[in-house]
């Protein structure tokens, strides 16, 4: 059986897109770019081992792959430099083929690995690559002129993987010398006189290089969602005391809500109304009142762990909606200061949270002032 294995490097800056967190490490639809890649790449089952060639110093990679079966190479100031570092720990058990991918690259498909391996039995090397649909010119950069028409039918962008036989390619790296900086790991085999195949690129397997990249993959993403909304209800009778805590807010009224936390209601209907929208339960099945360790617990951390699982599943929320149900506390003095809060616990923008209050027209327990009703809903987009 033919053993693969992959070099992923992930050792750049990612000046181009600007910002202070290297762009394998943003957030692209609830998980980091340099995740999605890993498990693009592994989805088909080709590939044995895996290699992540990191930046010297950065602890942030083991600690966010934990979960997967992979080592670990210290890069270098170059791209080549540090795809060679990559070979090199590859070295003590060396695969038959070994594919060099840029972590930025996170819509690879299986199908286009398959090619590449494909190709490999008739070739040293294979590149996948996409022919240009738009006219192309030289350009001086440095006076921003456009120069001579150049052939597009003769032209090709060229992606990663790209593929080689493993014992072709190390030496190639081995002999370089120690300036050598090549565009791309293809470069290093034509320059070593390898032979190779070129393969049908994927337009989907674009690299993200620029903020307009991320942009772009986010509504890519988006297109393979769907909407979910959930709701919630609450209800908890007025007891003695001075503070009652409602959406995350404290109203100083003379009495308090009766509940085993700090009876929050309008944060357990809307704790409820996320966890709805993830088919995950209820409140009461990851913070049973039995439990004495939430007692007296704020509620805050019950909306935080909603918020957690739904990002964990790779949602978003788009909108949340309160309404509140009673005669007392007056709710519209306080709720400009409840959608704030429940904004910030959520990381939503204000104008994406809704909070307002009604009254039962002096029926029911409500209109008897002897507790107050909470319901709430939740929209969130989750991943198919």
């Amino acid at each position: 059986m033919v053993k693969i294995a992959q070099i992923l490097v992930a050792a750049g800056k990612g000046a181009r897109v600007g910002g202070d967190i290297a762009k394998q490490y943003r957030f692209l639809g609830g998980k980091t770019v340099l995740e999605r890649t890993i498990a693009a790449t592994l989805l088909g089952g080709q590939i044995t081992e895996t290699i992540v060639v990191i930046a010297k110093g950065d602890s942030q990679a083991a600690e966010l792959l934990a979960g997967y079966e992979l080592r670990f190479a210290t890069g270098g100031a170059s791209r080549t430099e540090s795809v060679k570092a990559g070979l090199e720990a590859l070295s003590s058990n060396p695969p038959d083929y070994v594919l060099i991918h840029d972590a930025a690259r996170p819509f690879v498909s299986g199908e286009l690995i398959a090619r590449l391996i494909a190709a490999l039995s008739t070739h040293e090397a294979a590149v996948p690559v996409l022919p240009l649909a738009d006219a192309v010119k030289s350009f001086d950069a440095s006076a921003s002129t456009i120069g001579v028409d150049m052939d597009r039918a003769e032209l090709r962008a060229v992606q990663t993987p790209q593929a080689f036989h493993y014992a072709k390619i190390k030496p190639a790296f081995d002999n370089l010398p120690s300036s050598a900086a090549f565009a791309d790991d293809i470069a290093v085999a034509k320059e070593a006189g390898l032979s190779i195949a070129a393969v049908d690129g994927d337009a989907a397997n674009y690299k993200l290089t620029y903020q307009s990249d991320f942009d772009r993959a986010e509504r890519n993403l988006m297109s393979t969602h769907y909407t979910a909304v959930g709701t919630g209800y609450d209800v908890h009778r007025y007891a003695d005391g001075d503070i009652l805590w409602l959406c995350g807010v404290p109203i100083e009224c003379g009495y308090t809500l009766l509940g085993h936390s700090d009876a929050d209601a309008g944060l357990h209907a809307l704790t409820d109304a996320l966890l709805g929208a993830l088919c995950f339960g209820d409140i009461g099945d990851h913070f049973p009142p039995s439990d004495p360790k939430w007692k007296g617990a704020s509620s805050d951390k019950f909306l935080e762990f909603a918020r957690e699982a739904l990002t964990a599943r790779g949602g978003k929320i788009e909108h949340v909606d309160v309404t509140l149900i009673c005669e007392k506390p007056k709710i519209k003095p306080h709720r400009e200061a409840m959608r704030a809060r429940i904004a910030e616990l959520l990381s939503l923008p204000l104008s994406r949270v809704s909070v307002k209050a009604t009254t039962t027209e002096k029926l029911g327990f409500t209109g008897r002032a002897e507790g107050l009703a909470a319901q709430a809903a939740a929209t969130v987009r989750l991943p198919e």
